[in-house]
């Protein structure tokens, strides 16, 4: 164990840890070194599986999010052009509101009056008065009651005639 070029080989004929140190290749190869057997490593079909099991939900989760996402940003972008459509509407609304209070001014009125429907304004000259008597008096007979009225008023009276 003494020379850095060791090499030490698990020997499976034995079941106890046989360690043999590999002498240069001048010297014979040793039996021991024929026995050696390599151990190949082989994939369990269950570990495969949850692999690609595993990889599958990821694949899942990550589809959602990006899916979720998307969403979202259809949204947002919706109800900003519906903000930009609504901002227009409430301009347009004042501007409608200003011109219509610019059509409904006196001015325009009369203008409206003279000249389409060619009226024109009227002077001291055509005013009549009317004068009214205010001695008149006018009297209004009283209506026969109906059956429920007359039912009320008389249970009325007999309520006023038992409490005294």
């Amino acid at each position: 164990m003494a020379e850095s070029n060791a090499a030490y080989y698990y020997e499976e004929a034995e079941n106890d840890d046989f360690q043999e140190e590999i002498k240069p290749e001048s010297e014979k190869v040793p039996e021991a070194r024929k026995n050696i057997q390599v151990k190949h490593n082989e994939v369990k079909s269950g570990s495969v599986l949850t692999i690609v099991f595993v990889s599958l939900v990821a694949a899942v989760l990550l589809g959602s999010v990006i899916y979720t996402l998307d969403r979202r940003n259809t949204v947002y972008n919706k109800v900003t052009d519906l903000n930009r459509q609504l901002k227009l509407a409430e301009a347009e609304n004042v501007r409608l509101q200003s011109e219509l209070e610019s059509k409904m001014s006196a001015k325009n009125v009369e203008d409206y009056a003279e000249n389409v429907l060619g009226m024109k304004k009227m002077d001291s000259s055509q005013i009549k008065y009317i004068k009214i008597q205010t001695d008149d008096v006018v009297n209004i007979p009283e209506q026969e009651k109906g059956i429920i009225a007359k039912v009320k008023g008389f249970f009325d009276d007999c309520v006023e005639y038992f409490r005294g």
